[in-house]
């Protein structure tokens, strides 16, 4: 046998036990596809439309600006927005502060709107920072909490798992902390209803970077207005009247 013949005949042997495996391998996934259901999240940074609402099934404590315990469960009856922050983060205050700073100018006449800002660097941000940040963007403490938990890892596992937020991650390298902070964590925005659930994330931050702008640029601005419809829409709605039992602190 010719040796032109011989390498044909091996490469085509090499392509059909590819092609077998790629089949079964496909076979496979779908087979594990069918029997495991992905759970829908919320967490869809970039896309335009919001997912479902989920309740919110613990609870938080904590100290705001002014040095007042609180609960988040207070703000049950409320439409209120959550959104994770430290004092010395400058994608925060440059990113989210002006951001917010609109939003609270639009509803903060409104009696059950609320905002609650908290810190995940609870360890560094005590009452002389909340404070100074809180007065920085004129947040009245009426409706405007800046949150200090207590402990930094009930308060990462309770933003993770129970409000589903991005994983928090604490950065190393020297030169990364100089120019980005401490911590890595998610830029956007929870609006929670006034029967205590979780209707939605915008993450508005992200759709105004410069990655985003450019290839979508109209998308900063329809999930802006959805947000502010969506504040009004539950604004205009009444809590349900089915009673609750209070979430359980973690």
């Amino acid at each position: 046998m010719k040796r032109s013949t011989t390498i044909a005949l091996f490469y085509c042997g090499v392509a059909l036990i590819c092609a077998a495996i790629i089949g079964t391998a496909m076979w496979l996934r779908k087979g594990l596809n069918s029997n495991h259901v992905q759970p829908e999240l919320v967490m869809n940074t970039g896309k335009e439309k919001v997912q479902e609402w989920f309740p919110i099934e613990r609870d938080l404590s904590g100290i705001k600006q002014d040095g007042q315990p609180i609960k988040l469960s207070d703000l049950r009856g409320k439409v209120w927005l959550v959104a994770e922050f430290f004092a010395i983060c400058p994608h925060c205050a440059r990113r989210n502060g002006q951001e917010l700073r609109e939003i609270y100018d639009a509803f903060k006449s409104h009696p059950d709107f609320h905002i609650a800002c908290v810190s995940v660097d609870p360890e560094n941000d005590g009452l002389d920072r909340l404070k100074d940040y809180a007065s920085a963007l004129g947040a009245d403490v009426s409706n405007w909490w800046f949150i200090n938990a207590g402990d930094a890892q009930t308060t990462h596992d309770y933003m993770q798992n129970t409000l589903k937020f991005f994983g928090i991650r604490e950065r190393t390298d020297p030169a990364d902390i100089a120019a980005n902070g401490r911590f890595a964590h998610d830029l956007a925005f929870m609006l929670v209803n006034r029967d205590f659930q979780v209707i939605g994330k915008w993450p508005l931050a992200d759709a105004k970077s410069e990655e985003t702008m450019a290839r979508d640029p109209q998308l900063y601005q329809k999930l802006k207005d959805d947000l502010y419809q969506r504040i009004r829409a539950e604004l205009d709605r009444n809590a349900s009247t089915t009673k609750v039992d209070l979430p359980k602190e973690p």
